[in-house]
């Protein structure tokens, strides 16, 4: 699946937040790199992390949610 396709369906996901989007593709590559596994099928050596990230996303496989804060 081509990566247009799959950032318009994770943006999809998340109500089509861009800020919301890349933060939670930021913290969930930032796992990946620590060496959490992926949630989705596929080969970690032939995509970024961000990619993988983004397709779980998009499958649904991974929720993001809004932090509230003090203040």
């Amino acid at each position: 699946m081509r990566l247009e396709k799959i950032t318009a369906e994770a943006l999809e996901k998340v109500g089509y937040d861009r800020y919301l989007l890349s933060l939670g593709v930021a913290e969930r590559a930032n796992e990946l790199a620590l060496g959490k596994p992926p949630l989705i099928d596929v080969d970690v050596k032939k995509y970024k992390y961000t990619d993988i990230a983004l397709m779980e996303i998009a499958q649904g496989k991974l929720k993001i949610k809004i932090r509230k804060t003090e203040g």
